[in-house]
C-alpha cells in the first residue's frame, strides 16, 4: 500500500482541465502525494481531447451528463456520484477549481464527508449574484465549504477577507492558467486555422448570460468590423452549444473574412491568442491568458470577476452593446498609441508557478 497522501482532483469542464492540469502534473511529480483524477463529464466532447493533450490519466469518469438536463439535475448527479466515490476512495483532500457545478458539488460532497477541500482560483466575485449565472452563486457557496482558499490575486484575497474568512486559510498563488499557458506554448506541432499573411482578430463568446439577444448584438458588431476591415480576418471558434451556433452561423456565415471554425485544441488556441491583433471574448480564462501574451481584450460582459486586468489597463469591459464593441475595437485597431498602452500594461495573474505554491501549502498542512 502506498504511503503517499491521496489527493483527489475533480474536473468537469474544459477550463477546469486547463487550470488543473498543472496541479495534477505537480502532484504526480511530487514524492509525497499521489493523484486520483475524477472527471464528472460536464463538457465531455470538449474535455477528452484536452485530457489527452495534457497527458492526464483519468481514474474515474462519473459520466453525469444527460440530454436536456437541468442545472439542478447535473448538480445532484455529481453530488451523489462524488459521495459514493469519497466513501470508496477516502482521499486526504479534494481539489477543485473555479465556479462550475462540479466544484460546487465536489466541495459539498467533501464537506458532508468531512474531507478537507482545496479551492483553486478562490475569491473571484462580481458582487452580483445573477452575473454570471449560476457561476457567482457556485463560487460563493463553494467558499463556505473550503479549507484552503488559493486566491489568484490580492484582489481575490481581499474579497475573501471582506466575507470574513480566516486569513490563515487564504494563500495568494497566482493563477494556474499561466502555468498551463507556458506548458502549451512550448508545443509547436500545431496547425492553425488562420490564413497565412493576414492579420486577424480572435473571438470567443458563449456564456449563458450572453445567449439570445446579447449574442445577436455581439455578432452584429463582428459583422460591422469585418466589413470595415476587409484586409483582416475575424476568427471565431464556435462553441458546440446549439443556442450559440444557430445565432452565430445565421449572422456571420456569409461574410468572407469571418472564419467560423470548430472549437480549437488548447495548444492551437494558445497560438491563436499569441498571434492575434486583438481579442474579443466573454471567457474568464482568456481575460487571464491574453495579458500574459501582451494582447488587448475587449470583454464582452456587463460584469467581470477579474477586475485586476481591467484596473491594470490590459482588458476593457465593453459589454454586449453593438456600438460600444465596434467603437472600442476601432480605437484599438486604428490608434497605435492606445493599442500599445493596453498591450504593454502587463499581467496581474502571476509567473507560472502557482501549481507549485499550491502543492507546497498542501504538503505543509497535510504532512507536517
Amino acid at each position: 500500500m502506498s504511503s503517499k497522501q491521496k489527493l483527489m482532483v475533480v474536473i468537469g469542464t474544459r477550463p477546469e482541465a486547463i487550470k488543473l492540469a498543472p496541479v495534477v502534473d505537480a502532484i504526480r511529480r511530487s514524492d509525497w502525494a499521489e493523484c486520483e483524477l475524477v472527471l464528472t463529464g460536464q463538457h465531455k466532447e470538449l474535455l477528452l481531447p484536452l485530457i489527452e493533450r495534457f497527458g492526464l490519466q483519468v481514474d474515474h469518469n462519473l459520466n453525469v451528463m444527460r440530454e436536456n438536463q437541468t442545472l439542478s439535475h447535473v448538480t445532484a448527479r455529481i453530488l451523489q456520484s462524488m459521495d459514493d466515490l469519497l466513501v470508496q476512495s477516502q482521499p486526504a483532500a479534494v481539489i477543485g477549481q473555479g465556479d462550475t457545478a462540479s466544484v460546487l458539488a465536489g466541495s459539498m460532497a467533501s464537506f458532508f464527508r468531512r474531507i478537507p477541500f482545496a479551492h483553486v482560483e478562490a475569491g473571484l466575485r462580481t458582487g452580483n449574484i445573477d452575473l454570471p449565472f449560476p457561476e457567482e452563486l457556485n463560487r460563493v457557496l463553494t467558499s463556505r465549504m473550503t479549507r484552503w482558499h488559493f486566491a489568484p490575486t490580492g484582489m481575490a484575497q481581499d474579497n475573501l477577507l471582506r466575507e470574513g474568512f480566516d486569513p490563515a486559510s487564504i494563500w495568494v498563488t497566482g493563477n494556474t492558467v499561466i502555468d498551463a499557458l507556458h506548458m502549451m506554448l512550448s508545443q509547436s506541432d500545431v496547425a492553425l486555422p488562420s490564413r497565412p499573411g493576414r492579420p486577424f482578430v480572435l473571438i470567443t463568446a458563449h456564456r449563458r448570460e450572453n445567449l439570445g439577444e446579447p449574442m445577436q448584438h455581439i455578432c452584429a458588431a463582428i459583422l460591422q468590423l469585418a466589413q470595415l476591415h476587409p484586409g483582416m480576418d475575424f476568427i471565431y471558434p464556435v462553441h458546440p452549444n446549439p443556442g450559440v451556433r444557430q445565432i452565430v452561423h445565421r449572422a456571420l456565415q456569409g461574410q468572407s473574412n469571418v472564419l467560423l471554425v470548430e472549437p480549437c485544441d488548447y495548444p492551437v488556441f494558445c497560438q491563436l491568442m499569441s498571434r492575434a491583433r486583438l481579442i474579443l471574448s466573454d471567457s474568464g480564462g482568456v481575460q487571464e491568458e491574453a495579458p500574459a501574451l501582451g494582447k488587448p481584450v475587449l470583454v464582452l460582459r456587463e460584469e467581470t470577476e477579474r477586475p485586476e486586468a481591467v484596473a491594470l489597463g490590459c482588458n476593457l469591459l465593453v459589454g454586449t452593446d453593438t456600438s460600444r464593441i465596434v467603437d472600442a475595437a476601432q480605437t484599438l485597431l486604428l490608434d497605435r498609441t492606445v493599442y500599445d498602452r493596453m498591450a504593454h500594461a502587463g499581467s496581474p495573474y502571476g509567473d507560472g508557478q502557482a501549481s507549485q505554491r499550491i502543492l507546497e501549502v498542501l504538503r505543509q498542512t497535510l504532512i507536517t
